[in-house]
C-alpha cells in the first residue's frame, strides 16, 4: 500500500473553510463574501478570523500574515507524536484535518510558522506511526477473520488510505465464508 504524503486530496478541500486567524496588512472595515457572510474589520496588525482559503489568498498577495493554530507548535506536536508511539490504540488528533492543514499552511505560509521544518517532520512521524498501527490492525483483523472492528480517533484521510484494501479483504473473507458454510451445496455461488 503506497501513501502519497502531503499530496492535495479531496479532504484538503474540505478543510478550506477551517477558520484561520490572520494579521492583515491592510485596512477595510467589512469584507462581504457571498457564501461566507461579513468578515472583518481588517486592521493592520490586529488578528481577524477568516476561512483558510481566504487566508491563503491574502497571504499570496502579501496582504496578511497567517497565525498558525495553537496545536501547530513543535513542543505540542512532539507530545502528540510521543503519545501516539506509546499507546496501542489511536490517540485523538488535535484537528480532524491535521495532515491537510499542515500541508496547506506549510506550503503557503511556512514563513509565518516558527520551526516549520521541525513541524513538518513531527507531523510526518505521527502520520507514519498511525499508518503503521492501522496496517497492523488491518492485518490482525484479517488474520483473525473478524466480522467487525472498532477504530476510534481516525481521520478521514487515514481511513481513506486503507479503505480500498480493507474493503477488498472483507469482500474476499465474505466469499470464503459463504463458500465454506456447512450444509450448503458443494457448488459455490458468486454474489
Amino acid at each position: 500500500m503506497h501513501v502519497r504524503l502531503m499530496k492535495e486530496t479531496r479532504f484538503s478541500k474540505q478543510c478550506h473553510n477551517f477558520v484561520c486567524p490572520v494579521n492583515s496588512t491592510f485596512l477595510i472595515f467589512i469584507l462581504n463574501l457571498i457564501l461566507q457572510g461579513d468578515l472583518g474589520p481588517f486592521n493592520p496588525g490586529l488578528p481577524v478570523e477568516v476561512p483558510l482559503w481566504l487566508a491563503i489568498n491574502l497571504k499570496q498577495r502579501q496582504k496578511c500574515r497567517l497565525i498558525p493554530p495553537e496545536w501547530m507548535d513543535a513542543e505540542k506536536l512532539e507530545e502528540i507524536r510521543d503519545k501516539e508511539r506509546k499507546e496501542d490504540t489511536f490517540t485523538p488528533m488535535p484537528n480532524p484535518y491535521y495532515m491537510e492543514l499542515t500541508k496547506l499552511l506549510l506550503n503557503y505560509a511556512s514563513d509565518s510558522i516558527p520551526k516549520a521544518d521541525e513541524i513538518r517532520t513531527l507531523v510526518k512521524d505521527t502520520w507514519d506511526t498511525r499508518l503503521a498501527k492501522l496496517r497492523l490492525s488491518a492485518d490482525s483483523f484479517v488474520r483473525q477473520q473478524e466480522a467487525h472492528a472498532k477504530l476510534d480517533n481516525l481521520t478521514l484521510m487515514e481511513i481513506n488510505t486503507t479503505g480500498t484494501f480493507l474493503t477488498q479483504a472483507l469482500d474476499h473473507m465474505y466469499k470464503l465464508r459463504t463458500n465454506l458454510q456447512p450444509g450448503e451445496s458443494a457448488q459455490s455461488q458468486d454474489f
